[in-house]
């Protein structure tokens, strides 16, 4: 046997030995891959995952309201889910915890193509389209009574998740429930300038729009701490290196690469969590008062039920 062949047969056994010794780990997205996983397909893709011994599977769902159950069962590592569907699921006594934050920022905003609306307040008297009964009513009449007018002032109208087309065709004067790092820019690059009022701004509770869940028994495992840390590499890499690492994920992802991906790419970078691991308990807590207050939830679940610090 040549001393070439000899080499190579060592070379291989040693890959093989490495890549059978990598811990697989799943995540399941909460939908197609798309900007805001940008820490995650970077992370994926400059190999931070596998430094950390993780061999990660990135699983789109077949049905959004699944990721989270197929964790609760035991069927998956880990799901992107928000935390506004967490605290249901607490409510609902699913075993499931939050161990890691991709957007620490809500995404939630409401939209009208109107110059006169200088506040919510002023859509009183108008028609506001909606998609999510319960959750969506209640930030909307939050940010309307921070404004002196009562949710009954205004209409809604279910718009099923056509927020964007219902409010181009003038079917309704607001929507909410756009995402400003999405539907807005859709909507500017339709020619069109929204007026855009972030929910936060206006009496709602901060809170972190996508979660990262696992099962309760498997919150402290090892693999998810690792998980956390290429997690905080990938979303460092982003923040040094945005258009190298867009070119990098249109190239992997060509399907996607059109103007309002690159531009929802860019206007994300500041609202992903730098250190996904960390949890701010306090606006765990003041979510779940508001869901309450609002009779969202049956009672108040204490946040270490739900939530929890993987660093």
């Amino acid at each position: 046997m040549t001393k070439i062949s000899l080499f190579t047969l060592i070379f291989s056994a040693s890959l093989a030995s490495q890549v059978q010794a990598m811990e697989k780990l799943t995540l399941v997205l909460d939908w197609y891959i798309n900007p805001d996983h940008a820490p995650i397909m970077v992370a994926q893709q400059s190999g931070a995952f596998a430094a950390e011994g993780l061999a990660v599977t990135i699983v789109p769902p077949s049905d959004p309201a699944l990721p989270p159950r197929l964790v609760a069962a035991g069927q998956a590592d880990l799901a992107i889910t928000y935390q506004p569907q967490l605290h249901f699921f607490a409510d609902q006594g699913l075993p499931l915890v939050r161990v890691g934050t991709l957007i620490n920022s809500p995404l939630n905003t409401l939209i009208t193509l109107d110059k006169a609306v200088k506040k919510p307040g002023d859509l009183k008297g108008k028609n506001i389209g909606y998609s999510v009964s319960g959750i969506e009513q209640a930030t909307l009449a939050t940010m309307l009574n921070h404004d002196g007018v009562k949710a009954d002032q205004v209409k809604l109208v279910n718009v099923n998740f056509q927020l964007t087309s219902a409010l181009l065709t003038g079917k309704v004067d607001a929507v909410i429930g756009g995402y400003r790092n999405i539907e807005a820019l859709e909507m500017k690059l339709q020619g069109k300038d929204p007026v855009v009022f972030n929910v936060e701004d206006y009496g709602v509770p901060a809170y972190d729009e996508l979660i990262i869940v696992a099962n309760r028994d498997e919150a402290h495992a090892e693999k998810i701490k690792k998980f956390m840390r290429a997690l905080k590499k990938g979303n460092a890499e982003l923040q040094a290196h945005p258009e190298a690492n867009w070119q990098a994920f249109a190239r992997a992802y060509p399907q996607l690469n059109t103007p309002l991906n690159h531009q929802a790419w860019r206007a994300s970078l500041p609202l992903f969590a730098r250190d996904p691991a960390k949890l701010d308990r306090a606006r765990y807590q003041a979510y779940e008062q508001f869901l309450f207050d609002n009779k969202l939830v049956k009672t108040v679940t204490p946040v270490e039920r739900y939530a929890v610090d993987s660093e």
